[in-house]
């Protein structure tokens, strides 16, 4: 039997950027509600509804795109210096890690003779 693995929490921002998408949403399809209803019954409410519905629109685009922009800043954040997928852990390099070669040309070393 395989046990489901865990989702990784999303970053603060992110959370808090969907957040202000479904509230922002929420109240867009509330005021398309309430300009549907306001039709219905020729009120005077129509036009505010109407336009606030429209900006509500306008808002949760915004929202939405304020999701995808903090999802690629955290995953920056996330990403390793020298990884090729976006959200692998980055650590800090080995200081006993194995050093490159010197380059030919370049400064070398003189080795020490030891002492007599």
């Amino acid at each position: 039997m395989s046990v489901p693995r865990r989702r990784r929490r999303l970053p603060d921002e992110v959370r808090a950027a969907a957040v202000r998408a479904v509230l922002c949403l929420s109240f867009t399809l509330v005021g398309v509600v309430v300009a549907t209803l306001a039709s219905y019954a020729d009120s005077w409410l129509m036009t505010p509804a109407l336009m606030a519905m429209g900006l509500g629109v306008f808002g949760t685009m915004w929202c939405l795109l304020e999701i995808l922009i903090s999802r690629q800043v955290a995953a920056q954040r996330q990403r390793a210096p020298g990884s090729a997928h976006p959200m692998a852990g980055g650590r800090a390099p080995d200081p006993l890690a194995a050093r490159p070669l010197p380059r030919p040309g370049g400064p070398q070393r003189q080795p020490r003779l030891p002492a007599a």
